[in-house]
C-alpha cells in the first residue's frame, strides 16, 4: 500500500500567542490533511527545549513541551482568564527568549486555579510515576539554581545524595506539582488531538533522538547507563566526524550510551523508552540509527569533533529485545550518513525501512542510490528534511551540471523544477512519501527548519495564518491522486 505524508512540526504551526500547539490550528490541519487524502503527519520531537532550543535536546525523553499547551483551552476551562495570557509573538518567527520569559507567568496562573485532587491528574501521576518525579523534580531543582546546566550542579546534587534529594523534595514541593500540571495539560491536550487524527485517518508521525542531552532527567536519574566518570560527567560525547560540509565535524555533545550496562538489563531503560514513545504515535522515526552500528566517540573535553574515533554499537541485539518485549511496531530508520554493509544488514534484519531524499540523488558527487527509480518499495522517500534546505532553496543553489542533470531526469523546465521534485518523490517505489510542508508551499531560505553545526536563528519559522485556499488542497490532492498514494479509510 502506497502512503504519504506532510512534514511539519507542531512549533511551525500558526497560532495567537508565539508558537504553535495542541490547539484549534493543529485540528485544522489535521482537517487538512484528511481533506488532501494524506495517511501520515510528520513532527519532530516534542519533548521540552533546553539550550539552543532543538527538539532533539531535551531535559527529558518522556515529558512534552509545555509551550504546545493550548492557552485557549485553559482558559475554556476557567484556569486563567483571557486577560492573563501574555502574546509572546515577534515578527514572523518564533521568539524563544521571549517565550521562556512569559509562558511561565501564564502557565503558573493556571496552576494556581488548579484542584491537585482532581481524579485525572491523579490518575496521570499514577500511570506515568516510571520518569514524572524524577523529571519534575530535575526541572525544580534546575530552577533553583537558574537553570543551569546539571554538570555545573553542586556534586552532592549532581551526584544524588539521598539526604540532599529528600530537603530539594520538601523545599521545592509546589515548584514540584507545578511541573506535574504542565505535563498533566501537555500529555491531555495532545492526547486529545491524536485522537481526533487517528479517528479522521491520520497516523502521528513522530520522531526521537538516538542519544539523550546530558543535561536530562535521564542522565541524572541513570548515570551508569552512560559513559560518565566517577564525579558523573561525560568522558565522551556524540557528534559526527569531519566531512566536505564541515572541517572540523559536528560535535554534537550528548553523552554515550554504556552499552554492556544496558545489556545487563536486557535493555529495559530503552525498551521502556520505546513502550512510552509507541503510545505517543502511530509510526516512530529513530534519528541517526546509524549509530546502533558505529558510534563516533569524541573526548568530552574536545571543542571540535576533529579527535573522534568510530566505535562497535550495540547492532540487533537491541532491536531482538525491543522486539522480544513490544513486538512489531512501525518504526522508521533514519540511516543517513554513512551506510555501511553493517547498517544496510541491520536494516535487512530488523526490517525497518531507510530514507531516501532526493536532494542527496543529484549532485554528481552525491549517492545515486537516492534516485527515485534506485529507492526500495521498504523505505521513506522525502525531498529533504528538516536538516535541509527546502527545495526552493535547494534548487536555487544547484549547481548548473546538477540542475541540467535534475531537469533531464525529471522532464522538467526551470518554471516547474520545484513541483517536480515533489512529484519525483511521490512517484518513487517507496511505500510512504513525505513531503516538507514549505516545499508544497514554495518557500524559500527564511522558511528553512535548521542548519546543522549551528546555533541561533534555528527551529523559529512559523506557517503563515492564510496558508489554507482551496488552491493548495486541490493541488496536494492532485498529486496525491496520481501518485496512487491516497489514504485508504
Amino acid at each position: 500500500m502506497r502512503e504519504s505524508g506532510i512534514l511539519l512540526h507542531v512549533s511551525s504551526l500558526p497560532s495567537k500567542y508565539g508558537i504553535g500547539n495542541f490547539g484549534s490550528e493543529a485540528y485544522k490541519f489535521v482537517d487538512f490533511l484528511e481533506k488532501t487524502k494524506q495517511t501520515y503527519r510528520q513532527i519532530l520531537p516534542i519533548g521540552p527545549t533546553s539550550y539552543g532550543d532543538s527538539p532533539y535536546q531535551s531535559f527529558s525523553s518522556n515529558a512534552l513541551n509545555p509551550y504546545f499547551i493550548d492557552l485557549e483551552m485553559l482558559v475554556d476551562e476557567k484556569l486563567i482568564k483571557k486577560s492573563d495570557i501574555i502574546d509572546s509573538t515577534t515578527g514572523d518567527k518564533i521568539d524563544y527568549g521571549k517565550l521562556y520569559e512569559e509562558r511561565y507567568l501564564v502557565l503558573s496562573k493556571a496552576f494556581k486555579n488548579f484542584d491537585l485532587s482532581n481524579k485525572d491528574f491523579l490518575k496521570f501521576l499514577n500511570d506515568e510515576k516510571a520518569w514524572l518525579h524524577d523529571y519534575a523534580l530535575f526541572m525544580a531543582i534546575k530552577k533553583s539554581f537558574d537553570d543551569v546546566s546539571l554538570i555545573e550542579w553542586p556534586s552532592r546534587v549532581r551526584m544524588r545524595n539521598a539526604e540532599a534529594i529528600t530537603k530539594l523534595e520538601t523545599h521545592y514541593q509546589d515548584e514540584i506539582n507545578f511541573q506535574k500540571f504542565m505535563q498533566f495539560k501537555a500529555y491531555e491536550q495532545y492526547y486529545a488531538l491524536k485522537d481526533y487524527a487517528n479517528s479522521k485517518g491520520i497516523k502521528i508521525f513522530g520522531d526521537i533522538p538516538i542519544y539523550v542531552s546530558y543535561d536530562s532527567s535521564d542522565v541524572w536519574v541513570n548515570p551508569s547507563l552512560f559513559q560518565l566518570d566517577g564525579d558523573n560527567k561525560p568522558t565522551h560525547v556524540a557528534g559526527v566526524p569531519p566531512d566536505s560540509f564541515s572541517a572540523d565535524g559536528q560535535l554534537w555533545g550528548n553523552p554515550l550510551y554504556n552499552w554492556e550496562e544496558l545489556e545487563k538489563t536486557n535493555f529495559l531503560w530503552w525498551i521502556e523508552r520505546i513502550r512510552n514513545q509507541a503510545k505517543l504515535f502511530d509510526a516512530l522515526r529513530i534519528d541517526h540509527f546509524i549509530g546502533f552500528v558505529n558510534y563516533f566517540k569524541i573526548p568530552a573535553q574536545d571543542k571540535t569533533a576533529r579527535n573522534g574515533v568510530w566505535v562497535k554499537g550495540v547492532g540487533s541485539k537491541l532491536f531482538k529485545a525491543i522486539k522480544d518485549e513490544l513486538g512489531d511496531l512501525n518504526i522508521i530508520a533514519e540511516d543517513l550518513g554513512l551506510v555501511t554493509d553493517d547498517v544496510i544488514a541491520l536494516l535487512e534484519e530488523t526490517n525497518f525501512p531507510g530514507m531516501k531524499l532526493l536532494h542527496f540523488a543529484f549532485d554528481p558527487a552525491g549517492d545515486s542510490n537516492n534516485l527515485p527509480h534506485f529507492h526500495p518499495v521498504n523505505s521513506v522517500a522525502y525531498p529533504g528534511t528538516h536538516d535541509n534546505e527546502t527545495s526552493k532553496q535547494w534548487l536555487e543553489n544547484l549547481n548548473e551540471e546538477s540542475f541540467e542533470f535534475f531537469l533531464n531526469y525529471t522532464n522538467s523546465n526551470r518554471e516547474n523544477a520545484l513541483n517536480s521534485i515533489i512529484k519525483e518523490t511521490l512517484k518513487s517505489p517507496a511505500r510512504i512519501a513525505v513531503i516538507p510542508m514549505q516545499d508544497y508551499l514554495g518557500l524559500g531560505s527564511f522558511a528553512r527548519m535548521n542548519i546543522p553545526s549551528t546555533l541561533g536563528n534555528n527551529w523559529d519559522w512559523r506557517l503563515s495564518e492564510n496558508y489554507l485556499d482551496e488552491e493548495l488542497v486541490n493541488k496536494v490532492l492532485l498529486y496525491t491522486k496520481t501518485f496512487g498514494r491516497v489514504r485508504k479509510d
